[in-house]
């Protein structure tokens, strides 16, 4: 009960303190409704393209081989434990919402190199089947295994994106919609209030 005193306001203080929660818990939930952060939870390819910025990637993923078969996280996310992949998907989505936010995205989208490593070992992981020792060592890829001085694609440049270069790689992909960040409500409001002013 001492430790509730300890950090109430004073009495004169409370009400504007409890309101001040209210705005800023009840900004919180906005902000999350609005980026679809609980989308960022699953595995949906459909996540990616909440941004509009990643429709290239998604579209030409979706028109590939591995389209069929795999989404965006299973090659762009550690696999091998829950608590890392979780971790690698809180970090790199804290840095897009923020470079997104911030509007600070570059026209060219490049991998940075802890999602380098994370797709790396990926394809392994995957195609160990087909990537026989003997052949690494022939091709002088022994280091893909061991420290990442090469790398799968070095080889196989446009698995799974094929040539994307830019936004407009892609000017006719068809991809799903994206949600509306406003809700219906309000747009009707300002929709019937700009009908009244006319």
């Amino acid at each position: 009960m001492t430790f509730i005193k300890k950090i109430l306001p004073p009495p004169r203080w409370q009400f504007p303190v409890i309101v001040l929660t209210g705005i800023l818990t009840g900004l919180l939930f906005y902000i999350i409704y609005i980026s679809n952060a609980v989308s960022y939870m699953s595995d949906k390819p459909e996540t990616c393209i909440n941004c509009h910025i990643m429709i290239p990637q998604y579209a030409t993923w979706q028109n590939s081989s591995h389209g069929r078969f795999t989404t965006c996280n299973d090659c762009h996310v550690p696999q091998d434990n829950f608590i890392r992949k979780y971790l690698f998907k809180a970090s790199d989505g804290l840095r897009h919402a923020t470079i997104f936010t911030l509007r600070a995205e570059p026209q060219v989208i490049r991998i940075k190199d802890a999602g380098k490593m994370a797709v790396q070992e990926n394809c392994v992981r995957c195609h160990s089947n087909v990537i026989h020792p003997v052949s690494l060592r022939a091709m002088g890829a022994d280091p893909i295994h061991e420290n990442g001085e090469r790398f799968c694609w070095d080889c196989h440049r446009e698995v799974p994106h094929g040539r994307v270069n830019s936004l407009s790689s892609t000017p006719y992909a068809r991809v799903p919609g994206l949600n509306k960040a406003v809700p219906d409500w309000i747009d009707n409001y300002l929709n019937n209030k700009k009908d009244g002013e006319k």
